[in-house]
């Protein structure tokens, strides 16, 4: 690291802060913010040294910053033992662009509608195994959703005896990634040497000979041109000089969906469910306009439910030369962190922040620096328009469906889940059936959600309880 200033942060041991950040990322982020401002230095093992963000300025000129200084791929190496060294995740500069370019036209426009019908059908399916009038956590179920959604819109796979061993290793290994003492040896021991253990190099294999298989049988099937799946449509695509994918290039690519698209999606699905359940008013305005088969208010509940609750805390790119940020000349070698949790918690963007109000983003358009659940610039997620489709047909299909309602009246606190921040019950709802028909045909699917930012993958905590001095949580 060269030599340069860095902006004020917690005097505590590395150590202590790192734990501060694993076990109660929302108190911490929120005692930093209140102590130090909207820029701060937090100092996390194996991490080396981050610069949290917290204003709008501050965050754009990061996102439209040169790729060639923020490296993003440098800054989500802790991913590389999962998604593989080729995933555009990784990737820097022009093999980031590249690789871009290939992977994003199956998650646009009327392809990714196509998956519209799948999505819902998956959900309709699980919904109706769902106990009614009793205590029920919904995470499995959302889990459950995303992962079929994943193995038959990506991966393409219907038969059952090739589907059932794909979907069980695949909830394996996802299992053991996401348990609190895996995340811990990450913290500790470094990316690499946690893959290296026994139990996280099985899991990893057995999904990596699955795949494999499955992209050796695909490119080998006589309907390929025809097929729709997303692994047929990267394994039919062509980089610029005419080449195909590798097989390294396409199973670090549908590694990166599955860690990207599914445990997010379902972490998200879950909070907006225990959001709704939290405010029937909310909850019965979105089943009205469903009902009528109205978007507007849906597109509102899915983005303030990423406001409220981000799936993920930071979004982070690593400074390959010293350069000045938020007023501070920083040094080579330290991470810049634009922090989607303490910014969409300001007052001065959101009126009344800590409240549950979809009417928000009626009145006032999602800001391209100031709603960044699925990070910015050349950045952003790729799968940020197929993630908001996803958790909009979802929720459709649930409202008419079912009457929920929450089974105590205090929100739930947040839990980490390896890098996810997840409702520490598992969003728990009550469900009923429906008391009254639909008063008009519904849609089967919404339309695709409209991007409301530049597309350039794609979410973290909560004062649980309140931190003193921060404003109270709606209930």
């Amino acid at each position: 690291m060269t030599r340069g200033t860095l902006p004020p942060g917690p005097g505590s041991p590395r150590a202590v802060q790192t734990l501060g950040w694993v076990t109660r990322p929302y108190p911490f982020m929120e005692r930093c913010h209140r102590r130090y401002g909207d820029v701060f230095t937090v100092k996390v093992a194996q991490e080396g040294t981050w610069i949290f963000l917290a204003h709008p300025d501050a965050v754009k000129q990061v996102f439209t910053g040169d790729p060639e200084v923020f490296h993003a791929g440098e800054g989500n190496r802790v991913l590389r033992p999962v998604v593989g060294e080729h995933s555009v995740l990784l990737l820097d500069e022009r093999p980031h662009m590249v690789q871009r370019k290939i992977m994003l036209p199956p998650f646009h426009g009327e392809r990714m509608q196509r998956y519209g019908e799948l999505m819902a059908d998956i959900a309709a399916e699980e919904i109706q195994t769902w106990p009614r009038a009793t205590t029920l956590p919904v995470a499995p179920s959302m889990q459950a959703i995303t992962l079929e959604i994943i193995v038959r819109a990506v991966f393409g796979v219907t038969e059952s005896e090739r589907l059932v061993p794909l979907r069980e290793a695949l909830r394996d290994l996802l299992a053991f990634g996401t348990k609190p003492l895996a995340f811990l040896l990450v913290a500790l021991l470094g990316p690499d040497r946690a893959a290296r253990l026994g139990p996280a190099r099985a899991a990893r294999e057995k999904v990596d000979r699955l795949i494999y298989d499955e992209i050796a049988r695909r490119r080998s099937e006589p309907d390929l041109e025809q097929r729709e799946d997303i692994l047929s449509l990267l394994l039919r695509a062509r980089h610029e000089d005419g080449s195909a994918m590798s097989d390294e290039e396409l199973h670090d690519e549908l590694m990166t969906l599955l860690v990207a698209g599914h445990e997010t999606t379902a972490t998200a699905l879950s909070w907006a469910l225990e959001r709704l359940a939290r405010h029937p008013h909310a909850l019965e305005r979105l089943r009205e306009e469903v009902d009528a088969g109205e978007e507007a208010y849906l597109d509102a509940v899915v983005k303030e439910t990423l406001r409220l609750r981000p799936v993920l805390p930071i979004v982070v790119r690593k400074l390959t030369r010293p350069a000045s940020v938020a007023g501070h000349d920083l040094p080579a070698g330290v991470t810049v962190a634009p922090c989607i949790y303490l910014l969409h918690r300001r007052p001065d963007v959101y009126p009344d922040p800590y409240s549950f109000r979809p009417e928000r983003f009626l009145e006032q358009p999602a800001g391209t620096y100031t709603w960044i659940p699925f990070g910015g610039g050349v950045r952003r997620c790729l799968g940020a328009s197929f993630a908001q489709f996803e958790m909009s047909t979802v929720l459709s299909v649930l409202v008419r469906e079912l009457e929920v309602r929450a089974p105590r009246p205090e929100r739930e606190r947040v839990s980490r889940r390896a890098i996810t921040l997840t409702p520490a019950r598992g969003g728990e709802i009550v469900a009923h059936p429906r008391s009254r028909p639909a008063r008009a045909p519904a849609p089967q699917t919404p339309r695709a959600v409209a991007a409301t930012q530049p597309a350039p993958a794609p979410t973290r905590p909560d004062p649980s309880p309140a931190v003193a001095g921060a404003p109270p949580e709606a209930a």
